[in-house]
């Protein structure tokens, strides 16, 4: 009689594993939710920057904000709590979350406090139709490229150790779609203030051509 084949390799999908993605679907619908209550009078497009904006807001101080303290105090491996649980599910993609790696650290300190402050004031400028929305806007955009250039390039220069991209779920779901969002959204928001500056200096300069 032939004996099932037992393999040792952990289960991909944990009730962790599911946990944790219902969770960044929650920060979703909530962003979307906060969108629609507080974009009523803004525009369609406006509104889905709202969207983006309270997502954005919410994972950095509900996700992020707890991930800056256990890794202050202790690390994300020696803790034990359900932000520390999520934070671990991540670390099966990239292990230098689970171990307070200096770098990441110092960039989710950056990230958290200045990332999360930019994206509740640029709420506030869009919602109230501020003339610094763009300049906020652009700053916010420049600030997340950057901390998603800093978190990969000095592990791809030494071979990137650090990730795991032996299955589909840690390469494609945890680390191209979950930090590429944080690349293709900023960077189409770059693209609409470029274009914003551009529309308000040829109304300028038209405006002054016409007083000459």
């Amino acid at each position: 009689m032939t004996e099932p084949i037992q393999s040792d390799s952990p289960a991909l999908f944990t009730q962790v594993t599911v946990y944790s993605l219902l969770a960044c679907a929650a920060q979703f619908a909530a962003g979307y939710l906060f969108a629609q209550i507080w974009g009523k009078k803004c525009s369609a497009t406006d509104r889905w920057v709202l969207v983006w904006l309270f997502y954005d807001a919410i994972v950095h101080i509900t996700l992020e904000g707890p991930f800056v303290y256990m890794s202050l105090v202790g690390t994300v491996a020696t803790s034990d709590n359900i932000f520390a649980e999520l934070w671990k599910e991540y670390g099966k993609a990239d292990s230098r979350w689970l171990h307070s790696d200096p770098t990441i650290v110092s960039l989710e300190l950056l990230t958290v406090v200045l990332d999360g402050f930019l994206a509740l004031l640029l709420i506030f400028a869009i919602v109230k139709d501020k003339h610094y929305r763009h300049f906020l806007q652009i700053t916010l955009c420049v600030c997340e490229l950057y901390g998603g250039w800093m978190t990969f390039c000095p592990d791809w220069l030494t071979g990137s150790p650090s990730l795991n991209t032996s299955n589909w779920l840690y390469l494609w779901v945890y680390l191209v779609f979950f930090n590429g969002v944080w690349v293709v959204v900023p960077g189409l928001l770059l693209w609409q203030s470029w274009h914003m500056l551009k529309s308000a200096h040829h109304i300028q300069r038209d405006d002054f051509r016409k007083k000459r």
